[in-house]
């Protein structure tokens, strides 16, 4: 859930202190906020759930590592593909579209999304007990 913590900083926020900060996986600390936007960061490792957000796009930028995820474009197995994020990398999955992120040796992230916007989506498959299903945690400085 988002708190007043998440209020725009009155300093810089270093990444690597934030990312510093924390050691859960898949289970996203609240920066900052920029209007109606959380700005996130995570770690992750393994794979988290297939699941899709309705009403909102869902921007990914690799800090460190490499993340995959994949996508059902449609119904049909040929459908699903995979793309590959490395360090620096910035992709959108589009509002609407299932998806399944997973990083096999493990990466950091920063995501930006509608403030209470929830880690497992709208639908999702079931929740394995390694993936927080949260609208973020404040982040402890």
């Amino acid at each position: 859930m988002t708190t007043d913590t998440a209020r725009p900083a009155a300093g810089p926020i270093l990444l690597g202190d934030a990312l510093g900060s924390f050691d859960a996986l898949w289970s996203p600390r609240i920066l900052t906020r920029v209007n109606d936007y959380d700005v996130r960061v995570a770690k992750v490792l393994g794979e988290h759930v297939w699941h899709v957000h309705e009403n909102t796009d869902e921007f990914f930028l690799v800090v460190e590592g490499v993340l995959y995820i994949a996508l059902r474009d449609g119904e049909a197995p040929e459908d699903e593909r995979t793309v590959t994020l490395r360090r620096g990398a910035v992709f959108v999955v589009p509002r609407g579209t299932w998806h399944r992120p997973r990083s096999a040796d493990g990466a950091s992230l920063m995501l930006f999304e509608p403030s209470g916007t929830s880690t497992v989506g709208d639908a999702h498959d079931p929740v394995p007990d390694h993936v927080d299903a949260t609208t973020g945690h404040a982040l402890t400085r």
